[in-house]
């Protein structure tokens, strides 16, 4: 029997996985960077330090750019705004690699922020619509998905064929590759012009939803934990676990597999048991997160933590992006950018947080212990989206549950005493 998206009941239609290779090459470029750094400091005359401000800039032009960049393009047919996106995604790169300045490599990859930022918001709105309610939240799975898969095969690749050509062609690579995407959307896409009564004061009025910020907020929080840990585990797998410094790399596909895993469960169960599902996960993860602390000085035990903190805390991921999505009702271009930036928020939070305390007297431990709290945290507003959740059925059953007012209450004439 057919879906509402022309696809049969249980599949997914063909756009979602072109949306999600569109991701894939996003993710590529947002981490691929790491690896690089040495290089682009060296041919560009810079310091490491310096060269990682393009890192943050990515991260803040994510942020910031995301939003701005889908209330601009609101008016705009959703096909052209991931072609223009991914045209000036490729753009970006192009102009990265042809360039000796650090500031233009710099402003470039400010820009190629933004691009990926309308792609994410515009991508999550066509493949929610697209796959249809009942497997909303599996698109979402299988969107994000290309960014986790990002990790485990694009960033090994990119660092990989740096080695090799020199940081330029990995930006040679994503260019040629976005303009390919570009060509596979304009396809693929359906050609949809934007409703009438959306507006950017509708955009705006969806964000009064109290669902909406406590999904925003568990997006802070869960990815916050999970890369405060991730973001410092080089030197707790190396000084505290005896991993050697040639199998961290193996470590880090680990922890990606994991991630991938977590996001296609969060895909799959989040349509039928959202709540239970990012509850149960979050719970894992800040468990996982607390027995890394003390059992990381053992190789086994420290990787197979790992591998569960990406799993469970990515499960989380896919569940609040559809559940902010869903809250917005029919205005969620906005609301779809914001998550992005949830995300990117979370990632930088938890980061600086952790990096405080890993100069403390906690040392290696810190960042474990601060991922920890972070995905402890997470279950305040995914209990309050469960709690608002059971509030709000029990109101449309009373509604529809209540008698109707007797007549002879209301218009029935009054008797006369005669």
């Amino acid at each position: 029997m057919p879906s509402v998206a022309g696809t049969p009941t249980g599949k997914l239609p063909f756009v979602v996985w072109v949306l999600a290779a569109g991701t894939f090459l996003m993710g590529t470029t947002e981490f691929v960077i790491a690896g690089l750094l040495p290089q682009i400091a060296g041919d560009l005359g810079v310091g490491v330090s310096r060269a990682g401000l393009l890192i943050t800039a990515f991260a803040i032009g994510m942020i910031v750019g995301g939003p701005t960049m889908a209330l601009a393009t609101l008016c705009l047919p959703r096909r052209l705004t991931l072609v223009l996106a991914l045209s000036v995604f490729a753009l970006g790169h192009v102009v990265a690699a042809l360039s000796t300045s650090f500031t233009v490599v710099l402003a470039a990859r400010v820009v190629t922020a933004l691009a990926t930022g309308a792609f994410w918001a515009i991508g999550f709105v066509i493949a929610t619509a697209a796959a249809g309610p009942a497997r909303a939240t599996r698109a979402i799975g299988v969107m994000m998905g290309g960014l986790t898969l990002a990790n485990v095969v694009g960033v090994p690749i990119g660092s990989s064929v740096g080695q090799y050509t020199g940081w330029r062609g990995p930006f040679w690579a994503l260019a040629v590759l976005a303009g390919l995407a570009a060509v596979f959307v304009g396809r693929f896409i359906p050609l949809t012009e934007r409703r009438a009564e959306i507006s950017v004061r509708a955009e705006v009025r969806a964000l009064r939803q109290g669902r909406l910020w406590l999904a925003l907020t568990a997006a802070v929080l869960i990815m916050g934990g999970v890369l405060a840990t991730y973001t410092y585990i080089t030197p707790l797998l190396t000084d505290r676990a005896g991993i050697p410094a040639g199998a961290v790399p193996l470590v880090l596909i680990v922890f990606g597999l994991g991630a991938l895993g977590g996001t296609a469960i969060g895909g799959r169960l989040g349509d039928h048991r959202p709540m239970a599902t990012t509850i149960t996960a979050a719970v894992v993860t800040a468990l996982a997160l607390l027995l890394l602390i003390p059992l990381s000085t053992g190789p086994v035990t420290a990787i197979a933590l790992v591998f569960l903190m990406a799993l469970a805390g990515f499960t989380v991921n896919p569940v609040v992006t559809s559940l902010a999505v869903r809250a917005a009702g029919d205005a969620p271009t906005l609301t779809s950018a914001l998550t992005t930036s949830a995300y990117n928020t979370g990632i930088a939070a938890g980061s600086a947080v952790a990096g405080q305390a890993l100069s403390t007297s906690l040392g290696l431990t810190g960042p474990a212990l601060v991922g920890a709290l972070f995905a402890t945290l997470t279950l305040l507003p995914l209990i309050a989206l469960a709690l608002s959740g059971t509030r709000r059925r029990a109101r449309i059953v009373a509604q529809r549950t209540a008698p109707a007012p007797a007549h002879d209450d209301i218009t029935a004439p009054v008797p006369s005493r005669h």
